[in-house]
């Protein structure tokens, strides 16, 4: 009996050396641990935060998305190899991109994911891709709004979801404000604004029902010009945004606005938007000096006269003009330090029209909440650099421009860039 379990043992030992001679040793993968940049991807950020370059550049890129197994979804403004949507991969784990798709012959801004759905949009459709064992499916896509009108000013359709099977999509108004004609001098509003009926605010859809038209949904907010920073907060279930604020006060009514307060005016104005909320435009700008809403030149305004203003709603909190916040973002994470908790996180793009004074804007902003869903303290500057080292005299000498921003699975956040096309991702060092 021990002869034989000898034997055994003998000839397993002979064919575990055979294997290992014929296959050799067994390799092992490793995953590389995630690392800040060493100069943190040229951003400036607190104490504590690293930032690496996920990619160079993929090209027009407009908001992005993380799923939760990783991947980075990118929308473009511009079609890259006949395709509007990146898919960006990480193969070893190094928090670089290693790998680069695209898909979907249509340009836009929205990109969200929920209901195990990609949410995509252009400027005149919706469209979903469903999401099998964790990837997407880019070839059957489901059109879900679609036959929107296209228009050059204003007219990208951001997007968002909450958790009650909704889909919510904004609508900008192709126009500053609402005049007979457009930007031009002495040239008086439209009352009342006809481009309100189909434009200048916020529609909720049904985010699983196929083929809707914009009469199908609910104009679920007006009187806002521009919404591109859109997002569900999740702690409050509200949906916020941020408005872009009109322009060229002083170029149409010198005589009642300096160059100075025009580069100041209207605030860039963050808003806690519930059904049937009515925030002013055309008629109405908020004024952060006054902290209140005045009533508009083109209505017979003179800078501090509220009349029909002194009842719209009012944003949570007022920022500079014209920097241009292209993206919101609240953060649920586990990442970060606490104080960044259900906190928000606004993407500004910068300015075109501050001068005399410095342009601004060009960076990452933070805002504390509070359990009321309120602003608690004061914004600050996150992640800033993205520009350059050298003054910006106009968008063009940018290097970058901050556009876009999503939270990955880890808690990690995502920054996308509208010059080339570089993400960013952002890491606490614990």
């Amino acid at each position: 009996m021990k002869k034989s379990i000898l034997v055994v043992s003998l000839l397993s030992l002979l064919a575990s050396i055979n294997i290992q001679a014929e296959t050799g040793p067994k390799k092992t993968t490793k995953v590389a641990k995630i690392k800040a940049d060493v100069d943190n991807g040229g951003l400036l950020l607190p104490k504590g935060f690293g930032a690496l370059v996920v990619t160079e550049g993929v090209g027009k890129a407009r908001h992005l998305t993380v799923n939760s197994n990783g991947d980075i979804y990118v929308r473009l403004s511009k079609l890259s190899g006949g395709n509007g949507t990146v898919l960006l991969k990480d193969t070893n784990g190094d928090g670089k991109a290693d790998e680069t798709t695209t898909f979907g012959n249509f340009t836009g801004t929205g990109v969200v994911i929920g209901n195990g759905y990609l949410y995509a949009s252009s400027d005149s459709s919706v469209v979903r891709y469903p999401i099998k064992n964790g990837k997407v499916d880019e070839k059957t896509p489901e059109t879900i709004v679609t036959g929107l009108e296209l228009y050059s000013e204003h007219g990208t359709k951001s997007i968002e979801l909450d958790d009650k099977g909704h889909l919510y999509v904004t609508f900008g108004a192709p126009s500053n404000a609402c005049q007979e004609k457009n930007r031009q001098k002495g040239s008086k509003g439209m009352d009342p604004c006809p481009i309100l009926d189909w434009h200048g605010g916020i529609w909720q859809f049904d985010a699983n029902k196929k083929n809707q038209k914009q009469a199908d949904g609910l104009r679920y907010a007006t009187g806002l010009r521009n919404v591109v920073g859109l997002d569900w907060n999740k702690q409050t279930g509200e949906l916020y945004a941020m408005q872009h604020g009109r322009d060229q006060l002083t170029t149409l009514y010198p005589n009642l606005y300096n160059a100075e307060q025009s580069a100041e005016l209207p605030s860039e104005e963050f808003l806690l938007v519930k059904k049937g909320s009515d925030f002013g435009w055309p008629y109405c700008y908020h004024d952060r000096f006054q902290n209140k809403k005045v009533l508009a030149p083109e209505y017979g305004g003179d800078g501090k006269i509220q009349e029909r203003c002194e009842g719209k709603d009012q944003p949570i909190m007022a920022f500079p003009a014209h920097w241009a916040p292209n993206a919101l973002m609240f953060y649920t994470g586990n990442m970060f330090p606490a104080k960044y908790k259900n906190g928000a996180f606004i993407c500004f793009h910068g300015s075109w029209n501050r001068a005399p004074l410095k342009q601004g804007g060009y960076f990452v902003a933070f805002v504390p909440f509070g359990k009321n869903g309120k602003p608690s303290g004061e914004y600050e500057v996150f992640a800033e650099g993205f520009a350059g080292g050298a003054e910006i005299k106009n968008p063009g000498d940018a290097k970058a421009r901050p556009v876009g921003l999503a939270q990955g699975a880890d808690g990690s956040i995502y920054i996308s860039d509208s010059v080339k096309g570089k993400v960013w991702r952002v890491i606490y060092n614990k």
